[in-house]
């Protein structure tokens, strides 16, 4: 499982035209959460989906080197299979390694409902939806994590 986490500011996801989850900016403009693009392989189970999530939580990325969970950061947490793109032979990408969506679907939703137990605020996108999503980047950190 990976995920690919962006310290922002702010950052929305659309479907359709309507705002499926969000971060809303801070008042003070103090780097206010993270967006967590979530990738699932085959070999993941639901125990790498909740180790990966409590690595999200305590990590020391947001301001100060403080953790989501210091601050009670929000996570805007978006499926993401293209993490799993093969670019080694030829100019088209091999999605072979990313689970099928009735084997990630369930587990991003494992990943997610497990930072809500760890205390985190979630958003989410839209499983298998065109999303557009919107965010700014603070610093900017962008950080893969891979379990």
């Amino acid at each position: 499982m990976r995920a690919l986490l962006q310290r922002v500011s702010s950052a929305r996801v659309t479907v359709d035209d309507q705002v499926v989850g969000r971060i809303d900016p801070a008042a003070d403009g103090v780097p206010h959460g993270l967006v967590a693009l979530v990738g699932v392989t085959h070999s993941d189970t639901e125990a790498t989906a909740r180790a990966l999530a409590d690595k999200v939580w305590r990590l020391r990325i947001l301001d100060g080197e403080r953790s989501a969970a210091d601050l009670r950061a929000p996570i805007l947490v978006v499926s993401q299979f293209t993490l799993y793109a093969d670019t080694k032979k030829g100019r088209r990408p091999s999605w072979s390694a990313a689970a099928p969506g009735a084997i990630a679907e369930p587990l991003v939703d494992v990943f997610a409902h497990a930072l809500r137990e760890l205390g985190a605020t979630v958003a989410t996108g839209r499983f298998g939806a065109h999303m557009h999503i919107d965010l700014v980047n603070d610093g900017p950190v962008t950080v893969m994590l891979e379990l």
